[in-house]
């Protein structure tokens, strides 16, 4: 068996989790590879709505199994609070959730740095969600992290050690904390990670496979913010690509089967960092509004914009994506013109690569395709779609020379039409 990946091509917040939800019926395990509470996976069933940060978002689906990769940066407290809100419905989530011994742990000092750095950089800040991912993830690559397996055996000494060093570095900033706040829930949290089976990942993902059991990789954030390929240094601090999913999950490059990418039918972004469409604008406020464009996570206002085919199509070559999912296309529907960016045009030269900076006078060239004027949200079937919309996904297919084989028009997972299938 292969394990199939599905991540974001854009700036993150393109629908992941909803989306998974809706395939895990045809998976046997489900596993998140990267990043941690920073994400935002939002699922809407039953009139309910659920935001997952932590766990992956195959959870509802009790019959199949959710692993926290060893690629992922896990925080104890907000791990709890998750694990609480999903106990007071009902669910028994110590029968399908695994945890990676090797996944990092986020500690109370990894947030104080996360906002004392981000507050000495003033102007120039990357919009971090102050979760404390970047400072883990700089003591993993720094030798210094503490893992999830380190709980087992003697946590309390090495978390004492730690935070040692973190207090001296904490001295090199001008920031007030109290780190008897940031620590409240930080025993409680620990002692719930102990209530889940802890396991070697690597191992356990691997034998699944030779057992023919079928796993589908959840990516968290966007290609955009990849750390080595994304809008550096505006980018998280994971590698957010397909290849994450294999130093994410202990698997090898030739076992990666289908590659889902998944991007809006416009674009968004959270923080700072460059955004060649944005649109500030009454045409960006529209969207907004349309799309309810607030963080999942901080619940910032999103800025928005125009479809980026330049941006896209280089996410689509360096995940080696096989297959298209574009959500909230029902956003779409009250504008009478659409329009996508097909090029840049930098200090006079034209180009449609994605070049290693995206300074702010460059010039972005547009083409534009006739909106639908027409609700998408009751749709059932592609064959209910007005013709501006089949125009719409014949003219992204054509450009990105891949199949769109599910199309959302809402945030329902209801409101979900896989092409083809009708």
């Amino acid at each position: 068996m292969k394990v199939d990946v599905l991540l974001g091509l854009q700036w993150g917040d393109e629908g992941k989790g909803k989306v998974v939800d809706v395939l895990t019926p045809k998976y046997d395990v489900i596993t998140r590879f990267q990043g941690g509470p920073n994400a935002g996976h939002t699922l809407e069933f039953n009139n309910i709505k659920h935001v997952l940060h932590n766990i992956p978002s195959g959870i509802f689906h009790p019959d199949k199994m959710n692993i926290i990769g060893n690629g992922v940066v896990l925080d104890p407290i907000s791990f709890k609070q998750e694990i609480d809100k999903l106990e007071a419905m009902g669910m028994d989530l110590t029968r399908n959730l695994l945890i990676s011994k090797k996944a990092h742990l986020i500690l109370p000092t990894h947030r104080i740095l996360d906002a004392a750095s981000e507050a000495c950089k003033g102007i120039t800040k990357i919009g971090s969600t102050l979760k404390g991912i970047g400072p883990t993830y700089m003591d993993k690559t720094g030798r210094n992290g503490l893992r999830v397996g380190d709980i087992l055996n003697n946590f309390d000494k090495k978390y004492s050690d730690l935070k040692k060093k973190h207090q001296q570095l904490l001295g090199m900033y001008d920031f007030e904390y109290n780190i008897a706040e940031f620590e409240k829930g930080l025993a409680e949290g620990i002692e719930c990670i102990k209530k889940f089976t802890i396991i070697d990942s690597e191992h356990r993902i691997n034998d699944y496979l030779k057992q023919g059991k079928s796993v589908l990789a959840e990516g968290a954030q966007g290609t955009l913010l990849d750390i080595d390929f994304g809008s550096y240094p505006f980018v998280t601090s994971s590698n957010t690509i397909c290849a994450g999913a294999c130093t994410g999950m202990g698997i090898a490059p030739n076992k990666i089967g289908e590659v889902y990418g998944i991007f809006k039918a416009y674009c968004t972004r959270v923080g700072s960092g460059p955004f060649p469409t944005e649109l500030e604008d009454e045409t960006g406020e529209a969207l907004r509004k349309a799309g309810h464009e607030f963080g999942a996570t901080t619940g910032r206002p999103r800025r928005c914009g125009w479809m980026d085919l330049v941006a896209l199509k280089y996410s689509v070559m360096i995940n080696g994506v096989t297959q298209l999912i574009m959500t909230k296309s029902d956003v779409l529907s009250t504008f009478e013109t659409i329009k996508v960016a097909t090029s840049y045009k930098i200090n006079g030269v034209e180009t449609e690569e994605f070049p290693y900076e995206l300074p702010e006078n460059m010039e972005v060239i547009y083409t534009e395709l006739p909106g639908w004027n027409e609700d998408l949200t009751g749709m059932k079937s592609e064959d209910e779609f007005p013709e501006e919309l089949n125009n719409y996904i014949a003219y992204l297919e054509n450009e990105l020379e891949i199949p769109i084989t599910i199309i959302s028009v809402g945030p329902d997972r209801e409101q979900t039409i896989l092409r083809g299938e009708n």
